[in-house]
């Protein structure tokens, strides 16, 4: 146990752990001065609602999991190979774009496989979206972060003429239907949290934690992403082709994000791809997921459903007179403690380097 304790994950657990806490103190005070009669009631309905819900409200917990957790693993995967993918709305909105489009218009292929090629479509175009940050990156040292934002207004804009010139529903002003073979299949989910659209998205999604934790930590490939992120000049003297990598991981990032795209707008839940000028908040949403997942695969699959147990919550302080963006704020707070404590905890780590090594070369002189 005191070995355990004092390994790096459990002191990145505990950090987390501490950020939660402090953020959920802090949304209690906003709380008490916004509304003091009902805030012990909408905060406590916020922390117990879903779960006095049955299996309905934790169906609903894990179907609206699954986009930030795909979002999530996108952001966390590009911070492990040193990278910032800040451009996960535009690569999840072409995602969706293009799952919306085969699901639509692809009713020829059998309906065993019309969901998986929607879905492989929603993956390669995500995918293609981040290469373009990707080589601006590794070939023009361009910094991702403005190219990828820079990307999210060009994929917004341009979902939004090809839905309209494609699949678009002139009533509703927004994207068709895909048929039902397109739909992701739910695998009796729906009627184990009965009352929730739960379906196998969140089964997908927890193959990609696990897909994604394999990659970075027990194969080469992974080994050379993440060696580039720490040290792109010495992976560079290793023999790495740091280019390529860089590019890769924002590929691979991308469908990440384009996938989550895919399982939200074929999910047959009555979500569509609406005309608005408006980035897609699951693409953000991710980022908090990661940083309060450390970047860990594992961890942002459990920082995805924390979020959306919040966000569900969040939603039945309205009953009490609460706004659902009282949520917002506390999940930000969370995330700004989260990210105070992993800099206290590098800032630390770098001092005990520094005396380590002045430690050495005082002995190395003495000798």
């Amino acid at each position: 146990m005191k070995k355990w304790l004092k390994s790096e994950g459990a002191s990145s657990f505990i950090s987390s752990c501490m950020a939660i806490a402090i953020g959920l103190l802090f949304g209690l005070v906003i709380i008490l001065f916004t509304n003091p009669a009902n805030a012990f009631d909408g905060f406590l309905n916020m922390l117990f609602g879903p779960l006095k819900m049955g299996m309905m409200g934790i169906g609903r917990v894990l179907f609206y999991a699954i986009p930030i957790i795909m979002t999530g693993l996108s952001v966390g995967f590009a911070f492990k190979t040193g990278l910032f993918n800040i451009g996960t709305p535009g690569q999840f909105i072409t995602g969706a774009f293009a799952a919306v489009y085969v699901g639509v218009h692809w009713t020829f292929l059998p309906a065993e496989i019309h969901w998986i090629v929607a879905l492989l479509a929603a993956f390669i175009v995500g995918g293609l979206w981040a290469i373009v940050p990707g080589i601006m990156k590794a070939y023009l040292n361009v910094n991702e972060v403005i190219s990828s934002i820079m990307m999210n207004y060009i994929g917004m804009y341009l979902v939004n003429f090809l839905v309209k010139a494609t699949v678009f529903d002139e009533l509703r002003s927004q994207s068709l239907g895909v048929a039902s073979s397109a739909e992701i299949p739910r695998l009796g989910l729906d009627q184990l949290f009965r009352g929730s659209t739960l379906n196998a998205g969140i089964l997908i999604a927890l193959g990609m934690v696990v897909i994604i934790y394999i990659i970075l930590n027990k194969t080469k490939f992974g080994y050379e992403m993440k060696a580039c992120g720490f040290n792109a000049d010495a992976a560079r003297y290793a023999g790495i082709n740091e280019k390529k990598n860089i590019v890769l991981a924002m590929v691979i990032a991308g469908a990440l994000a384009g996938i989550g795209g895919g399982l939200v707008y074929l999910s047959g839940s009555g979500k569509f791809i609406s005309i608005v000028e408006v980035l897609a908040p699951e693409g953000f949403n991710g980022i908090p997921v990661a940083l309060l997942g450390l970047s860990n695969p594992i961890g942002i699959f459990f920082s995805g459903i924390f979020i959306s147990y919040l966000t569900v919550g969040g939603n039945l302080m309205q009953q009490f007179g609460f706004i659902p963006e009282i949520v917002d704020i506390i999940i930000s707070a969370i995330i700004y403690c989260s990210a105070l404590s992993l800099m206290i905890k590098l800032w630390l780590a770098k001092k005990k380097s520094s005396h380590k090594k002045q430690m050495i070369e005082t002995k190395e002189g003495d000798e």
